[in-house]
């Protein structure tokens, strides 16, 4: 395994502390010392795991991550859980509303695993959708209804996605396969 660089480290240990004194609510010393002890934990134990190939393009390191279009990738992400939130609790305040429940197969052409994985995690954030498998580049998604996975085949998300890691534009979703399971209609 090739060590972990400095920016990568900083990086984590940044985003970690950022994330223990928001959920906190705390700047004492001692909620910031304890921050720190945990943050050094996770990050020991993370490390550890990171001695282990589970894929084959495995990132031992944020280098490839383009960091300014990530802040804008996470303020974008809330956008994309909210706009959707809203959208769910629309059908479940109407129930006569039409629900189409569908199952979505496609292949990605993605950079990485880790970039699969951010993929993965950000349908199943989006409410009305969730990743039920992924399999190398094929992912398997289920949806509520048709306007749940339309940000998916539109190939919006992805390229989204793509981005954080490379600058080019291209198509990203392939062989894609909408399957209806069920259908309600008043």
């Amino acid at each position: 395994m090739n060590k972990l660089s400095t920016y990568s480290l900083g990086l984590s240990f940044i985003s970690l502390m950022i994330f223990w004194i928001v959920m906190s609510g705390f700047l004492d010393f001692i909620h910031l010392g304890m921050g720190v002890i945990t943050v050094a934990g996770v990050m020991y134990v993370n490390y550890q795991l990171k001695t282990h190939r589970f894929f084959h393009d495995d990132m031992d390191d944020l280098s490839e991550l383009r960091v300014g279009r990530a802040f804008y990738y996470v303020l974008w992400m809330i956008g994309q859980i909210v706009t959707a939130g809203f959208h769910v609790a629309g059908i479940i305040i109407k129930p006569s509303m039409p629900i189409h429940t569908t199952i979505v197969k496609f292949k990605t052409d993605l950079p990485s695993a880790h970039a699969r994985m951010i993929l993965g995690n950000s349908i199943t954030l989006t409410p009305g959708t969730l990743t039920v498998d992924i399999d190398g580049e094929y992912f398997t998604v289920h949806s509520l209804d048709d306007k749940s996975y339309k940000g998916i085949v539109s190939d919006k998300m992805p390229r989204e996605v793509l981005k954080l890691f490379q600058k080019d534009e291209r198509q990203v979703i392939h062989e894609l396969k909408i399957i209806k399971i069920a259908g309600k209609e008043n």
